[in-house]
């Protein structure tokens, strides 16, 4: 049908009208092929359950709504951290922490490769990392939603991400371990942040044979002192307290009526050192043959006013209370703990720690006060072998729970007393109450869990609601991709007093996420935008700021600076001359002022890439070590001239000299 549009305006716009009109009822009047499916058509379609409608329904997101929760989730050997909603479970952002991200351009333009820098180990970039545990800063025990904190465990460092905009600010490395598995764990107002060695080495890493391993190994928690001002850890106002060569796991700070102290569990307590090749048996044996293991038990604002007034000994330069001191002060005591312990969690009031033993079976809460009254009277049953009191378990002990098979780790819910323990080999969650000892439900997963983490479930004030399994394996429930099967994250929906609720499977694909911590989204409130000229990485204006007007291009021998601007479509300046050999330094300020449009830059073959963000101010610095005409684009797709941002590196031969 051609439709002729008479002169009058409103006369052609009544004739469109009218022609919808007709449009839409013939679409009413349409056979049942022209029509949408119905629900019940949907369901049978697909063979879908009323259960499956129901969860479905729990989980959607219409478009531009917005989750309630935000999970921050360690992204395991990619280094990285993974941030998703829920209840969508909608991957939101990768964030680069120890290793490059080459979307963000992080590790590959200067402002960023400062903050990888600072995670060099002896002189040696270590470009991949195992992110482990993030912690969310906290405020009077409740998360912030301020900074997020987490651990690299295969290299000793903690990263500082700043949620103003998501972006790592820090990195610190720990000079006197070489691996640690537990951290990052916070205090209840973000005073410190903790980390425990796991793997017993001599501190700072110096060489002693494996047959002096009761002698000179050792093992140890850190207290990473935290700037809230600065928004940074502050290394010169950190300390560590030896330990001895146990295997630490993992930690949790107490709070509100156990505030102040803190606790770590460990295992291999049989200080068991390996050998398999010389007829030994291999280390899981030999590290799982006694029957416990023990947790320690800190007073870290003690140990704090040791550290003030001056009783420690330093290692590297670094801090530490000896063991014998923290024994002759009363900082330091031991707890036998189920058998190979993975996980201690302190209740939301503080008043019980949870810890549970893979190969024991049953989930132990200890009770906070029996354990100061102990202490109190000094009721210990002996000394391990390095003069730590061992308090008598039966005396600390409020109850023991049987929950399943390879309990491992505990979160709380917003009903006092109701708390979750994930069973590895079971591949079950179990839900429980801590005061009573009984157990409440179970739910199946899919498969191997390892971590598990309800909302704010490690905080004074859990939000109940949801939980999440973080399992280790996947095998069947996703379309096949190969040998390397993503990990699967799934939903459940805990808000029935009775009955747990399954509602989504999320396969992850990026690195092992190993554990995560959800806040609610209305306490994150980072800027859509930076102020003109800031460097992302310092929050400072940056001394390279430049606005529209003063790009220019400047040599000083072999080294030329240019600095540039982007503004959709457009890169200023457009032609970039060098000479072969000239070490080339771009600057690049981003002119836009409007949400979400960002630029990208990059020089071809040249391995640097940007994210400029609207008002950032970044770098990219490179040799132009080969002569040649290389193009340089926005890689970003910004605006509808998106492919004519562009421009040209011209790379001129060097002049050769004739030879008389």
């Amino acid at each position: 049908m051609t439709v002729y549009f008479c002169h009058s305006h409103s006369r052609s716009l009544k004739f469109v009208r009218h022609l919808f009109s007709v449009f839409c009822l013939l679409i009413l009047a349409a056979p049942t092929a022209w029509s949408k499916e119905n629900l019940q058509e949907v369901m049978k379609r697909r063979g879908l359950t009323q259960d499956d409608i129901l969860a479905a329904a729990k989980t959607y997101t219409p478009t531009g709504g917005r989750d309630e929760f935000l999970v921050f989730a360690s992204g395991g050997q990619s280094g990285q951290v993974i941030v998703y909603g829920i209840p969508s479970m909608r991957i939101l952002k990768y964030i680069g922490v120890f290793t490059p991200e080459p979307w963000q351009g992080y590790g590959f333009e200067e402002n960023s490769k400062r903050v990888l820098e600072q995670g060099r180990i002896d002189g040696r970039d270590i470009t991949w990392g195992d992110t482990h545990h993030p912690a969310l800063s906290e405020t009077n025990g409740d998360y912030d939603g301020q900074y997020l904190f987490i651990n690299d465990k295969a290299n000793p460092r903690l990263a500082v991400i700043d949620l103003h905009d998501f972006e790592t600010k820090q990195i610190v490395v720990s000079p006197i371990y070489q691996a640690q598995h537990g951290g990052a764990f916070v205090s209840p107002n973000t005073e410190y942040v903790m980390e425990a060695a796991q793997y017993a080495t001599p501190l700072g890493g110096d060489y002693v044979p494996l047959d002096q391993f009761k002698e000179k190994y050792r093992g140890g928690v850190t207290y990473w002192k935290f700037d809230r001002e600065k928004g940074r850890l502050d290394p010169a106002q950190s300390f560590s307290i030896e330990l001895p060569p146990y295997s630490q796991d993992l930690s949790d700070f107490g709070k509100l009526a156990s505030d102040g102290w803190s606790f770590t569990n460990s295992f291999c307590t049989e200080l068991y050192v390996g050998g398999i090749e010389k007829g030994r048996q291999p280390f899981e044996a030999g590290c799982s043959a006694k029957d416990t293991d023990y947790m320690h038990v800190i007073n870290w604002r003690k140990a704090e006013a040791l550290y003030k007034a001056g009783k420690v000994t330093k290692v590297k330069g670094h801090p530490v209370i000896t063991m014998e001191t923290a024994v002759k002060e009363g900082i330091l005591f031991l707890i036998p703990e189920p058998k190979s312990p993975h996980g201690v969690d302190v209740t939301p009031d503080g008043k019980f720690i949870t810890v549970s033993g893979k190969l024991d079976g049953h989930t132990f809460v200890y009770s906070f006060e029996k354990i100061q009254a102990a202490i109190a009277k000094k009721e210990f049953v002996e000394t391990d072998p390095y003069g730590i009191p061992i308090l008598d378990m039966k005396k600390v002990l409020q109850t023991q729970v049987d929950l399943g098979l390879g309990p491992l780790h505990t979160q709380y819910d917003s009903v006092d007393g109701v708390a979750y323990t994930s069973l590895y080999v079971d591949s079950m969650v179990a839900r429980w109450n801590y005061r009573t000892g009984k157990l409440i439900d179970r739910i199946p997963v899919h498969y191997n869990i390892g971590h598990l983490m309800t909302m704010h479930g490690d905080t004074v004030k859990p939000r109940g609601k949801y939980l999440v399994a973080l399992n280790k394996l996947a095998i069947d429930r996703f379309n096949p991709v190969g040998p390397l099967h993503p990990q699967n994250h799934q939903l459940i929906d805990i808000t029935d007093s009775n009955k747990m609720t399954l509602l989504y499977d999320m396969p992850l694909p990026l690195g092992e996420p190993h554990y995560a911590v959800a806040i609610e989204a209305n306490l994150v409130k980072p800027v859509m935008n930076y102020k003109a000229g800031t460097d992302s990485r310092t929050g400072t204006i940056s001394p390279h700021k430049t606005m529209a007007g003063s790009e220019r291009i400047e040599r000083k021998g072999k080294k030329v600076e240019v600095w540039a601007t982007v503004i959709r479509s457009h890169i200023t300046p457009e032609i970039i001359e060098v000479e072969e050999d000239d070490e080339v330094t771009i600057h690049l300020t981003s002119l836009e002022r409007a949400q979400d449009i960002v630029h990208g830059f990059t020089v071809n073959k040249y391995n640097v890439h940007a994210s400029i963000e609207p008002g950032e101010t970044t770098t990219v610095k490179f040799k132009a070590d080969k002569p040649g005409v290389y193009p340089y684009y926005c890689t970003e797709f910004c605006s509808a001239l998106h492919l004519e941002m562009q421009g040209y590196f011209l790379v001129k031969p060097k002049v050769k000299k004739d030879k008389k």
